[in-house]
């Protein structure tokens, strides 16, 4: 069992394009642009000829008197055309018109001069008072021309056109997830699963997975049936249609799946429940569709869908209570694909999940998922095999033992055991060391289970001692009591929102006893009773310990049935069909009833504290000032002070070593 990992996102090898090829589809783009820029610059340009602007006041006291003018073209009604007669061209006094044309060119054809008027009639009138003085031959007629910018008129309908469409393709193109393929808005509707093959395979198998040994084999025999199907077929067996992968986060199960596309010699579908669920109505089981259209056509291979409870949840108990449910609609096209009308021989279907209790009936059925595989947290000699696998790359001093490694992690996962050899590789070179020593793994450990440490946290004196004895009534109460878990460190030291933390190791044990169940809620209380008997008041620095007895309590009598008043009664209700409800399967006397038994559990455990704290105040005391001095003290400061525990076993003398801090639990006091 190692961390959960997702498959391997890596991008297809490109093909060597080949020599004159037609260039892809980003150069195609920027072609297109640059041709489109180019037409629009030509189209701008007047090849023909330019003119220069100049004021009215010029062309009627300069140009027009001294008849230098040989015709006027009114363009537009806008707009006055003015054309110099040609034998003048050549004169000192146009030079301002030379090399006028575009690109620096000479333009002798006209018009050479413009400027733009108000009014025709106006102009005209004017225009005609200027010539009065000249005789019919020298007066010059206007001329109108109507000029049309045919660029422009069809620029300015096809630009707004295009942009809406360049925005509309844009939002839909984000909306629907971007990239190529089936992320684009014309293909939303296909399925976003990442294929593995022989081509792109992956390079996991089932040794780089320590742990789950029983879950090895179910899997294993899967994988056997695709390679060999002769083997089964000839004496009529048929393999699982599905194998659900169910277990506490961190535990491997997309690990495990991703061994299997390792060790499987056939395609491998791999997405999320997450991929079927999109804003548009009707994707989720297009999707579905389009997957196993895929699968059948590559058949045999395996479908593997992580985190199924996206789109498996139970029908009718979406607390959203919409008439219309896109993700109840995918899991109906799903089921149908799994087993409904037509046969999907070949295709296999494995699924990943930590909330199997809230998942479709109809899903769990023999012919859909017909095997569950249960992926539960790693025992020590599991533990020690994992470790095995994330010690490999580490450089590691000699002391360090595996063994010693697997002892001080009871409860973790495969994930949080990778995260250990990390925190404790980073660890040690921060303290520049050349190899990571077996400080460092416990520093590591440490550092997960409470937080960093905050030394820089201002505390009072006050504080500090009535953190110290409360610390301390943990530590007491636990190692006096026969069935508390025995505390192997305590600190006052401040780690994350904690300002005390007490570890410890529990026993691994499968079912839990009622007299176990109180001792460990008398330990819990032992905190709050030793501030009480102490101080002669409480703080709000036994939170976290009142919420973990609080709800120890609510279990022993509604779920366990460890209440004589309410009786062998269990109100746990392991399907989930009354997660939304408004309603309590008792009655409010019954809630009463409860209600009472709690309270009068947690008073009896928090007497029996105050009790063995008071018993033994001589020893609490000296406890709490040892704190105070150290700061951080071990079991064999308990033992010391108090004993040795009775209820020791021989076995644990290893263990009560003062480097042998760890816990399942830390009590997160502030």
């Amino acid at each position: 069992m190692e961390e959960k990992k997702g498959f391997e996102n890596k991008k297809p090898p490109q093909k060597p394009k080949m020599p004159g090829g037609a260039p892809d589809n980003k150069n195609r783009i920027w072609i297109y642009i640059v041709l489109f820029g180019v037409f629009l610059v030509f189209s701008f340009i007047d090849f023909g000829g330019s003119s220069k602007e100049i004021t009215r006041e010029r062309f009627e006291n300069d140009l027009l008197v001294n008849k230098n003018v040989e015709k006027v073209i009114i363009v537009n009604k806008e707009r006055v055309d003015v054309f110099i007669k040609p034998d003048l061209l050549e004169s000192e006094k146009f030079n301002d018109i030379k090399n006028s044309g575009p690109l620096g060119f000479s333009s002798n054809k006209g018009p050479h001069y413009h400027f733009t008027i108000g009014d025709v009639e106006t102009f005209e009138r004017q225009f005609k008072e200027a010539q009065e003085g000249f005789s019919p031959e020298e007066q010059i007629m206007t001329q109108y021309k109507t000029e049309h910018n045919y660029m422009g008129e069809i620029l300015s309908w096809v630009l707004p056109i295009a942009l809406l469409f360049g925005l509309w393709y844009f939002i839909f193109k984000r909306m629907s997830g971007g990239g190529a393929g089936g992320n684009q808005i014309f293909n939303i509707g296909k399925s976003k699963a990442q294929v593995f093959d022989k081509e792109k395979r992956v390079k996991v198998n089932f040794n780089d997975v320590a742990g789950l040994e029983e879950a090895k084999v179910e899997i294993m025999e899967i994988v056997d049936f695709l390679k060999n199907p002769g083997k089964y077929t000839k004496l009529g067996g048929k393999i699982p249609k599905g194998a659900l992968l169910v277990g506490p986060p961190g535990t491997g199960k997309t690990l495990l799946a991703k061994a299997v596309a390792g060790e499987a010699d056939v395609p491998f579908f791999s997405l999320s429940g997450s991929d079927f669920v999109e804003m548009f109505v009707g994707v989720g089981a297009s999707r579905v569709r389009d997957l196993f259209k895929q699968a059948k056509s590559k058949s045999p291979c395996i479908i593997f869908i992580d985190e199924i409870d996206a789109i498996g949840r139970a029908r009718g108990r979406n607390p959203n209570f919409n008439s219309n449910d896109e993700r109840e609609n995918t899991l109906n096209q799903l089921l149908t694909e799994m087993d409904g009308f037509d046969t999907n021989s070949g295709v296999i279907l494995l699924a990943a999940t930590n909330r199997a209790d809230i998942l479709d009936k109809a899903l769990m059925r023999a012919g859909r998922f017909d095997r569950q595989i249960h992926l539960e947290l790693p025992d020590i000699i599991e533990r020690e095999a994992i470790f095995r696998v994330h010690t490999k790359p580490l450089k590691m001093s000699k002391e360090v033992l595996i063994e010693f490694l697997a002892k001080q992690t009871p409860g973790f996962s495969g994930a949080d055991i990778a995260n250990v050899c990390n925190e404790a590789a980073l660890i040690a070179a921060r303290k520049n060391k050349k190899s990571i020593e077996k400080q460092d793994f416990l520093d590591a450990v440490d550092r997960i289970i409470g937080g960093l440490e905050r030394k820089s946290k201002i505390i009072s004196a006050d504080e500090k001692k009535t953190i110290a004895f409360h610390e301390a009534g943990h530590a007491t109460v636990s190692w006096l009591l026969e069935h508390a878990n025995p505390l192997l460190k305590v600190t006052i030291i401040p780690r994350g929102r904690a300002l005390g933390a007490a570890w410890y190791l529990p026993e691994e044990r499968s079912i839990t006893t009622k007299e176990q169940l109180l001792d460990e809620m008398c330990s819990a209380l032992g905190g709050r009773a030793s501030e009480e008997i102490v101080f002669g008041k409480v703080s709000t620095g036994a939170l976290n310990d009142l919420e973990k007895v609080t709800k120890q309590a609510i279990a022993m009598v509604s779920f366990f049935g460890m209440s004589e008043k309410v009786g062998t009664l269990s109100y746990y209700d392991s399907t989930g069909q009354n997660e939304y409800g408004f309603t309590k399967p008792y009655s409010e006397k019954t809630a009463e009833l409860i209600d009472g038994e709690i309270k009068s559990i947690v008073e009896d455990q928090y007497k029996k504290a105050k009790k063995v704290l008071s018993d033994n105040m001589e020893g609490l005391t000296k406890l709490a000032e040892t704190l105070l001095v150290k700061e951080v003290i071990f079991s064999d400061d308990l033992e010391r002070i108090f004993g040795k525990r009775p209820w020791s076993k021989e076995s644990d003398e290893e263990q009560k070593k003062p480097e042998t801090e760890s816990n399942e639990e830390v009590e997160n006091d502030e």
